[in-house]
Order: C-alpha cells, then structure tokens, then sequence
C-alpha cells in the first residue's frame, strides 16, 4: 500500500503542543480531509495527547509523523499518527483522580483510535495509533470530542 508520510521536529517546551496542533490541522486540509469532520478533529486530539506525553514526560526532543494511506481502495484505509522520543521509558496508562488536570491521555488514545501501541525504536521509543478512515463516530467518541473542544 502507498502512503504519504508528513513529520515534524518537536522540542521539549509545551508550546510545542499548540504547534503540533496547528500543523496537524494544516496536514490534514492539505490531503484534502475537511479539518471540521470527526475524524479530523479526532486526529489532532490524538496529535496533542501523544505530543503532551512525549514533551511533559521525556523531556526529550520527539518526531511527530501523520501517515495517509494513499490507496482508498486499502482493506483497512488507516490514518497513522506517530510520535517518537528519545526515552526508552514505556509510555504508562495512569488513573486520573476525579478532578486531576492530567493522567487521561493514554484513556483518550485507547477510546478514540482503533489500533494503538509503542515499540522500542533505536535508544527510544515510538508510539503509534491508528484511525479508520470510514469508521462512523460511536457515541463515546462523539462525547471525548465535544468535551475537547
């Protein structure tokens, strides 16, 4: 299958996950995806959650990678984020206490996206997920989205 892979430099500063943001949206409008549909605004949630990991918790510099399959006719057209650090440290799913300010990240990932995952990658590591371009929005979905905006 073909894809269009697009990448990013990240530093370890938070601004850096507003940028990501911002960047992600614009990928997206450039191969053609409507940046107000869910899956659109799905991906740049999955975009922050993974960039805000890898810069709040590595410290590290990351590579933030989008990959479009480029064959719609795919048996599973999938649309790929990655994001890649320098730390070798798993990434850990933490229970948020009621009315803590961080710690759900890993929740979101795991309830919005259809596949995800890390892998040991050179001295670090890279962490994956993966959307379904066709699946329909679940009601769990729809709910995480409107709480973003």
């Amino acid at each position: 299958m073909q894809v269009l892979q697009l990448q990013m430099a990240v530093q370890p500063d938070p601004a850096e996950v507003g940028r990501a943001r911002a960047w992600a949206r614009t990928r997206l409008r450039g191969c053609g995806y409507d940046p107000d549909a869910p899956l659109s605004e799905t991906l740049v949630l999955v975009v922050s959650e993974l960039v805000t990991n890898a810069v709040v918790h590595t410290g590290c510099p990351a590579v933030l990678r989008l990959v479009f399959p480029l064959d719609v006719e795919a048996e599973t057209p999938a649309v790929r984020v990655e994001v890649a650090d320098a730390s070798d440290t798993p990434p850990q799913r933490r229970c948020a206490e009621g009315d803590a300010v961080g710690g759900r990240g890993l929740e979101l990932v795991d309830c919005l996206c259809d596949r995800w995952g890390w892998y040991p990658d050179g001295s670090g590591k890279r962490v994956w997920c993966e959307i379904d371009r066709e699946r329909p929005p679940t009601a769990a979905s729809a709910g995480v989205q409107a709480m973003a905006v």
